[in-house]
């Protein structure tokens, strides 16, 4: 599969952009154990073009990373194009739309997947946008904004026709928010429309490499995108890779392996945020790294409440020694709730 001229190897995998959880920390984690491709977290175009500080410390990307795109949401055009020339200046691989996001926040808005209740605006959005920036665009959105409003048939052309290299559904409308299932079928007819020539990148639900497979086989996407089954498991794109490779299932990490992936995620956290963010930051993946463990109520609470990073790598010894010969083969952690 490519990306206009970023090719990205047989059946990738990528790494969904989550706000405060896909840092520089993160994403060299998921890297680390086999993410194809990675984004920033989500960044406003409003906080671009103002400099503000909180949107601009998202654009720092780093070398490993790569191939690495940054990630806009915005509800106008013109401080989207001029977002999107900033975003450029950073250095990535390319630059990725969000049409997707369904929080009222943004999507009250119009922002996100709010856009999708004004089509012509999207896609006038994402052909300035295309013919603002050198690098290759891509899009991320959903279904449609209900179920009376499945479009997304015709946006996927309607966006291959202003010039994107790439589209990512989400199998949810706006309305489902992340409740239910997420449908592939519409995410499958995209695919199979002999209209469209651009890689098709699925999303949503894939927590395990069964489903990951499923998608390949069964909707014949290009790519999969996989976004809260990462939370405490950055090792799953690992594991999908061995069975998309190898047709078995690969065992979970002890509890020893999982503590020094502790570790390393920590001392990267505070490497890239600084002692109070990094360790702030790493609190809701301590929370899942050792989910399944028994009597680890009282260990859990202490690992997101200290604050001193010497007491945390403590802890996380502690853990090691008390549980360390724990079986944890068929402890898989299960992805977060949204609005966790």
């Amino acid at each position: 599969m490519k990306i206009a001229t970023i090719d990205l190897g047989e059946k990738p995998l990528f790494l969904a952009p989550m706000e405060d959880v896909t840092d520089p920390s993160f994403r060299f984690m998921c890297k680390r154990y086999g993410a194809d491709m990675v984004y920033t977290e989500f960044i406003p175009s409003d906080g671009l073009i103002r400099d503000a500080s909180k949107a601009l410390a998202k654009l720092n990307i780093f070398d490993y990373e790569r191939p690495v795109g940054i990630q806009l949401y915005g509800h106008e055009i013109e401080p989207m194009v001029e977002a999107a020339r900033v975003a450029e200046a950073a250095g990535p691989d390319l630059i990725d739309i969000n049409f997707g996001c369904p929080v009222r926040k943004i999507a009250g808005r119009g922002a996100g997947s709010g856009m999708m209740r004004d089509v012509p605006k999207m896609v006038e959005m994402t052909r300035r946008i295309v013919g603002a920036v050198k690098l290759p665009v891509t899009v991320k959105t959903r279904l449609g904004w209900d179920d009376d409003s499945k479009n997304i048939v015709e946006i996927a052309e309607r966006l291959q026709d202003v010039g994107i290299a790439a589209l990512t559904i989400h199998g949810r409308t706006r309305a489902q928010m992340y409740r239910g299932e997420a449908d592939w079928t519409l995410i499958g007819e995209v695919k199979r429309n002999p209209r469209m020539t651009i890689p098709i990148i699925g999303n949503g639900d894939i927590g395990s490499p069964l489903k990951a497979a499923g998608a390949f086989d069964r909707y014949g996407v290009d790519g999969v995108m996989i976004g809260r089954a990462t939370y405490g498991r950055p090792w799953i794109f690992s594991e999908i890779r061995h069975y998309l490779t190898t047709g078995r299932l690969m065992p979970q990490p002890s509890v020893r392996e999982r503590v020094e992936l502790a570790k390393l995620h920590l001392d990267k956290s505070l490497e890239f945020k600084g002692e109070k963010g990094g360790v702030l930051e790493m609190r809701r993946h301590l929370s899942c790294y050792f989910k399944g463990l028994p009597d680890f109520k009282a260990t859990r609470l202490k690992l997101v409440t200290l604050f001193d990073p010497d007491e945390i790598r403590a802890t996380l010894d502690y853990v090691a020694e008390t549980w360390g010969d724990f079986d944890a083969s068929e402890i898989v952690p299960q992805p977060l709730s949204h609005n966790v």
